[in-house]
């Protein structure tokens, strides 16, 4: 199926690693131009089609410095994927989560986000329209886990201002959707330092068993691949979903059985 993305114009935020990687060689390949932006930007350096901005999205002005970019080198932008986040696990409790705590994964998981998507929309409105596709979270709808109380706040709100956006922006030709992948086979479950590794250690168990017990939760048996979240990235980028708005794509393995 031809996506129509051919020489449009796509700002991906995070995208230097797991999912964000992902999205830039899938929509690279569907013939898109692509801005990419990072903390470090070594692995998109050498793709072609990609321009490489390495930059601090935290930073208020880190977000709109990205997408200005893809408007001076290319005279606008067709697509937004917010993918940027993080998350560290809360394994002491509540009470052991500061307001700083909670403001870090708000800036990085929401804000950062918010803000690329207000640049986005500016330059949006100019050309007559566009589309935006937020990479959010299970764990912003899934049943109550401690152990990302911010993380699954922060990327709540995000679904929520993409809803409520929705409703103003479709009218103008501006599209927002939200894809929320359950566990992913990226660094951030499965790395050194990743949530079963944190896991194990916190237990007195084996990151494997925390692997496993993970997939048992699946009925597909495995995690999520970040080529699978791409694919539906590009999907709701595209033409051919033009009246899809205001959506939220769960892509979990079967691990939410009540939606």
């Amino acid at each position: 199926m031809d996506l129509e993305l051919e020489g449009k114009v796509a700002v991906v935020t995070g995208a230097s690693k797991g999912i964000g990687l992902a999205v830039v060689h899938t929509l690279v390949g569907e013939g898109m131009r692509v801005v990419g932006g990072a903390l470090t930007v070594d692995a998109l350096d050498a793709i072609d089609g990609v321009t490489a901005v390495a930059l601090d999205l935290v930073d208020p002005a880190g977000s709109a410095r990205l997408v200005q970019e893809a408007v001076e080198r290319h005279g606008g932008i067709d697509v937004l994927v917010n993918n940027v986040g993080g998350v560290k696990l809360r394994l002491g409790g509540f009470l052991e989560v500061s307001d700083d705590d909670f403001e870090a994964s708000l800036q990085l998981n929401f804000f950062a986000a918010l803000r690329a998507t207000r640049a986005t929309v500016e330059a949006m409105l100019g050309q007559g329209g566009g589309s935006i596709v937020n990479v959010a979270s299970v764990n912003s709808i899934f049943h109550p886990d401690g152990f990302v109380i911010d993380y699954g706040a922060a990327k709540a709100a995000l679904l929520n201002v993409a809803k409520a956006l929705s409703q103003e922006l479709g009218p103008k030709g501006i599209r927002i959707n939200s894809i929320s992948p359950g566990p992913v086979a990226t660094d951030l479950w499965l790395g050194d330092h990743g949530v079963a590794a944190t896991i194990a250690a916190a237990t007195g168990t084996s990151a494997e068993a925390v692997r496993n017990e993970a997939i048992a939760s699946m009925p597909t048996g495995r995690f999520t691949t970040p080529e699978e979240v791409a694919t539906l990235v590009a999907l709701l980028a595209s033409p051919r979903t033009a009246n899809v708005t205001g959506s939220n794509y769960i892509i979990d393995g079967g691990l939410i059985k009540t939606m």
